[in-house]
């Protein structure tokens, strides 16, 4: 007896029957207009939809070509009553996967790079493994001495992962946070440092300090916190100031200069 006949003899001794949600092996034997047969070792075939192939696919037909033949894991949809077919997917096989990846990788902290696919007004827009990521503008890191996302001038960004939601398919990076995390300055607080000022809001300055954005609240200006303060503070400025707040996780720096001498220094380079 061959080891196919053996297979198909244990499948019916023990009465094999695959529900939605399962995972099983099988190998694409045939490729229809709009999908593949797929021998799945039951005496139903499998049956994979051209749209369950991949996410995201960008070269039909050499992915078509690849799976002719393969033997490999499907997840198994649905069974379809009226066709005798059990409706397979590669898709949502490596969507969960994915998410698992992503959990894993949550959980230890790990700083990784992606391509940066779109720009838009509120961030950026980047896929990890097929699952869309987004990158708020508030968690992006400044380049060359800019704020926003319009100094960037690379493909690639570092990212962190903030917050994920597998059910709302939601998966938020950060990029100061990773920027903080590999910063070669140790960030302490109570230290001592110069900034430069890159914008002027009402409600504060924003301040780098070693490639590295930070908030300097209104708050924390002290006595110069009044209505000449876009008079007093101009943006490229150097100023000094102690760190108040420190969120590596979140990318937070805060600073403070209260009571701080000397704040203002023209000459000094971040």
């Amino acid at each position: 007896m061959t080891k196919e006949n053996q297979f198909e003899k244990i499948l019916k001794k023990y009465n094999y029957k695959l529900h939605s949600g399962d995972i099983v092996a099988g190998k694409v034997i045939y490729n229809e207009k709009i999908g593949f047969l797929v021998d799945i070792g039951t005496e139903k075939i499998g049956y994979l939809p051209k749209e369950e192939i991949v996410i995201n696919i960008k070269n039909k037909i050499n992915t078509n070509l690849m799976l002719m033949n393969i033997t490999r894991d499907f997840f198994v949809i649905a069974e379809n009553m009226n066709t005798k077919k059990y409706i397979l997917s590669i898709k949502r096989l490596d969507y969960i996967r994915t998410w698992k990846r992503i959990k894993q990788i949550h959980i230890e902290d790990i700083i990784f790079n992606l391509k940066i696919n779109y720009i838009n007004k509120g961030g950026i827009i980047t896929y990890f493994e097929g699952i869309q990521g987004f990158i708020p503008k508030s968690h992006i890191c400044f380049i060359k001495k800019k704020l926003g996302i319009e100094s960037i001038n690379t493909k690639n960004i570092k990212c962190k992962i903030l917050a994920i939601n597998e059910n709302k398919n939601q998966l938020i990076l950060s990029n100061k946070s990773a920027e903080l995390k590999l910063s070669l300055h140790k960030f302490k607080i109570g230290e001592l440092l110069y900034g430069q000022i890159l914008l002027i809001k009402s409600y504060g300055l924003f301040i780098n300090i070693y490639g590295i954005k930070a908030l300097l609240h209104i708050s924390e200006i002290g006595k110069i916190n009044n209505k000449n303060s876009n008079k007093i503070f101009i943006k490229d400025q150097f100023i000094k100031m102690k760190i108040i707040h420190l969120n590596i996780k979140n990318g937070q720096v805060s600073v403070s200069i209260r009571n701080v001498k000397n704040i203002i220094n023209h000459h000094q380079q971040c």
